[in-house]
């Protein structure tokens, strides 16, 4: 897939957020988006979301610009999987019911439908088990891969992580970075926020660095992370990557 920004400026009451973000991505298929605590990462990320609207500029996907008005943005939203930091599950619903819910609710799937679509991903990923389990029954990582499939059972164009391990213990971290390699050996497209240095290295092959509202550097992935440029890159890797 490919990204282009245009003058994106996003700005929440004193803070600006992101600012005059000027930018072509060249053709990929997974995208790291690196950089210090509220520099603006999730913000691009929920720009290209359509979660958030821009106060200046532009963003197109695949060469089609994302209009900003309701219909188009709700449209668009029911394209995109998107994953959370913090799952998102509906606490009272058993897991498979939290992927059935928006199968019927939103993309007009029959309940039979919605569940042999449910059903079938929770057989393919291992989760057939805790399908009946609600989400306080399930670990971080179990509710964490099934807000994954969740997102993947409405058959999106591609798929957006927002620090999708930053709540969870190395053991499931693993076990959630394992699972989103495994899309990415499936061919999916995949845009991915993370503070994981090595991960975001091995999954993508083209990475931005966005620090202070600004994309600071970009480029392939090997490349930026052997030979960082900008002095703060150099910095912020220095730090990351000491222990």
């Amino acid at each position: 897939m490919q990204l282009e920004f245009c003058g994106l400026s996003k700005q929440f009451g004193e803070h600006q957020a992101l600012s005059d973000v000027t930018l072509t991505i060249p053709e990929f298929q997974a995208l790291a988006i690196i950089g210090p605590s509220g520099g603006g990462k999730t913000t691009l990320l929920r720009l290209i979301a359509g979660l958030e609207i821009p106060e200046k500029g532009h963003l197109s996907i695949n060469s089609r610009r994302l209009e900003v008005h309701e219909e188009a943005l709700l449209a668009h939203r029911r394209t995109v999987g998107t994953v959370f930091q913090a799952y998102n599950l509906f606490p009272h619903l058993t897991a498979l019911e939290n992927v059935v819910l928006p199968l019927v609710k939103v993309h007009g799937l029959s309940a039979r439908e919605a569940l042999d679509t449910a059903g079938a991903l929770f057989e393919r990923f291992q989760l057939a088990g805790h399908a009946q389990r609600r989400p306080a029954e399930l670990s971080g990582g179990q509710q964490q891969r099934v807000a994954i499939v969740r997102a993947i059972a409405i058959k999106p164009r591609f798929l957006l992580f927002d620090e999708p391990t930053s709540a969870l213990d190395p053991e499931m971290t693993a076990e959630v970075l394992d699972f989103i390699m495994e899309l990415r050996g499936e061919g999916r497209d995949l845009i991915i926020v993370t503070h994981n240095m090595g991960f975001a290295r091995e999954v993508s092959d083209q990475c931005l660095f966005i620090a202070d509202g600004e994309v600071q550097e970009s480029g392939h992935s090997s490349e930026l992370f052997r030979s960082p440029h900008t002095p703060s890159l150099v910095n912020f890797l220095a730090k990351v990557l000491r222990y």
